[in-house]
Parts: C-alpha cells; sequence; structure tokens
C-alpha cells in the first residue's frame, strides 16, 4: 500500500533526524573524546591543569591567576599578572571586560554622606584613564621604575580638566577645574589658560566645561608596560609580556635572595615566541614561571 504523500515526508524527516542524531549526537563527539586521549592530547582536553611539586592541583595554564594576599596586595616574591575585570579578579565564572573606552577618562568622584542604590555609602565610579594611572604609579613603586605616564598626574589619577571659555568653545579661558581630583586636593597644574585652575566639589556639574586632557611631563615611552596597567577582553589572560616580566625580575631576585641573572634565564625559558612564527606576540605564561621559581629558587623563610 502507497503512504500518502504527506506520510511519506514526514517519515523520511524523522529517518534524517535519527540518522544524524546518531553521527552528530553520538559517534562524532564519541570519536573525538577518543581522540583526546590519545598520547600529547590528554592534558589539553582536561584543560590544560597545571599541577606543584607536590602533585598539588593550582590551576590551569590557560587560565590566568592573582598572586596576592588576603588584602589584594601583590606577594612580591612572585611575577604579578595583568588586571582583570572579571568579577573580583580572573573569575572564570565571570569572564568579562570593563567595556571602558578610550573616551573614559573623567571620574564620577563620591559625594560624602551620600548612599548608592542598595544603601551602601556612594564610592563613585574610576574612569578608565584614572585607573591605568593608578596601575601604573603602584606598579611602579612595587618594581622600583618610574610609573609616570602622558596624561596622568603623580598622585595616580587622570590629569584632566574642565576648561570652561567665554563664548563656550572658544574665546578666552574663564574657569579650569580639575575634575579627577576631589577638594581639598591641590590641582596638578596651578593655573590654566591664565586662570587659577580649582579641585572638584563632589555632585557639581561641570559638563558645560570642554574636556581637556593635560599631557604632562612623562616620558613617551612609559618604564610600565601596557599589559600591567590593562585588562585582557575576556579578563583571563594567563600570560604577562616579557617587558612586564622584565621590570619584575630585580624585585622577584631580592625577594627569594636569588640572582637576577637565575631569575631572568627562568623568565626566558618561559617565554613563548609568535604562533607560527608571525602571529600574535611574545608572552610568559605566569603560573608555570612562578611554580618553576618555588622548585629552583624557593623564597627563604
Amino acid at each position: 500500500m502507497r503512504l500518502p504523500t504527506w506520510l511519506a515526508q514526514h517519515l523520511a524527516a524523522l529517518r534524517a533526524v535519527l540518522v544524524f542524531t546518531a553521527l552528530l549526537g553520538l559517534a562524532y563527539p564519541l570519536v573525538l573524546v577518543g581522540v583526546g586521549q590519545l598520547p600529547g592530547l590528554a592534558d589539553r582536553t582536561e584543560g590544560s591543569l597545571v599541577r606543584d611539586a607536590g602533585g598539588t592541583l593550582v590551576g590551569s595554564r590557560l587560565i590566568g591567576q592573582l598572586f596576592t594576599d588576603a588584602d589584594g596586595n601583590p606577594i612580591p616574591r612572585y611575577f604579578q599578572s595583568r588586571p582583570s575585570a572579571a568579577g573580583d579578579g580572573y573569575d572564570p565564572t565571570s569572564t568579562s571586560a570593563s567595556n571602558l573606552g578610550p573616551e573614559s577618562v573623567e571620574d564620577t568622584l563620591p559625594v560624602p554622606g551620600a548612599l548608592d542604590a542598595d544603601g551602601n555609602p556612594d564610592e563613585g565610579t574610576q574612569s578608565l584613564l584614572t585607573q591605568v594611572c593608578t596601575r601604573s604609579r603602584d606598579a611602579g613603586a612595587l618594581d622600583g621604575v618610574d610609573g609616570r605616564r602622558p596624561f596622568c598626574t603623580p598622585e595616580g589619577v587622570g590629569a584632566v580638566l574642565r576648561v570652561f571659555h567665554r563664548d563656550g568653545l572658544t574665546g578666552p579661558v574663564t574657569r579650569a577645574v580639575s575634575v579627577n581630583q576631589a577638594c581639598p586636593a591641590t590641582p596638578f597644574v596651578a593655573d590654566f589658560g591664565g586662570v587659577p585652575v580649582e579641585c572638584a566639589k563632589p555632585g557639581e556639574d561641570y559638563s558645560g566645561g570642554l574636556v581637556t586632557p593635560v599631557r604632562g611631563d612623562a616620558p613617551d615611552e612609559p618604564a610600565v608596560p601596557a599589559d600591567a596597567v590593562t585588562a585582557s577582553g575576556s579578563g583571563l589572560d594567563p600570560n604577562i609580556s616579557p617587558s612586564y616580566a622584565k621590570i619584575q625580575v630585580a624585585r622577584v631576585a631580592r625577594e627569594r635572595g636569588a640572582s637576577p641573572a637565575d631569575v631572568k634565564r627562568l623568565v626566558e625559558e618561559h617565554t613563548s615566541g609568535r604562533g607560527l612564527g608571525f602571529l600574535g606576540e611574545p608572552r610568559v605564561n605566569v603560573l608555570e614561571l612562578n611554580l618553576a621559581l618555588d622548585r629552583a629558587l624557593p623564597a627563604s623563610g
């Protein structure tokens, strides 16, 4: 008996679903699992996990982590990772970027006595520029290098003015406010355009002024490299640049009572080149480097 056309079409569709479910939903995944168990691949399919000398699982070479104490301060005997915007830092369940861009230069200063939507004291928000300035200052202090950057104040905030002109955007300057320095701070420049620069009063509206970043006298090439002051897009980058590793060598060697040459040698051993010789940039895996330090140059005490 010949089946009705509509029923034949439905049965053909059902057979196709069953066949492709068996092939792509069962056979193909099982084949990939089997291939993943081959020598040389098993470690990667398990997440590229890393264990210390005692066999304790300490992380993955693909996911970065912080090397800080309980208060969030850097542990001096370890190389430091780059900043992270993922949760409280390198949280794989909250991978993200800050979504702040190059135009984020003006802070929202906390208003004393004000509360946020949750009833907590107002903490304000930092612009990307101020975050970069603060990180550069702190990294410079930690590693004994010049932490100055263009468009940053010596105190580590964005060097940005709101400049008011007589005719709106033109004409003589009538007022200038250092918007990232809350009163009673002393502005990073005394005057601009012939008028004294004011500190900012939290909560006051300065939107009528022209945003004017001030470069300052910082070197064109900061001693603290870019990856030391900016987070990756995922917030989980396990690597730092050789330049960032280089400025940390002296500190790590001092804290471990080791020779800088020995620490530098370990850095070089854990530096990977460009993929296929031309993709990406050279990089240093921080977790693997710190584990190598603990094995080869353990800190005394």
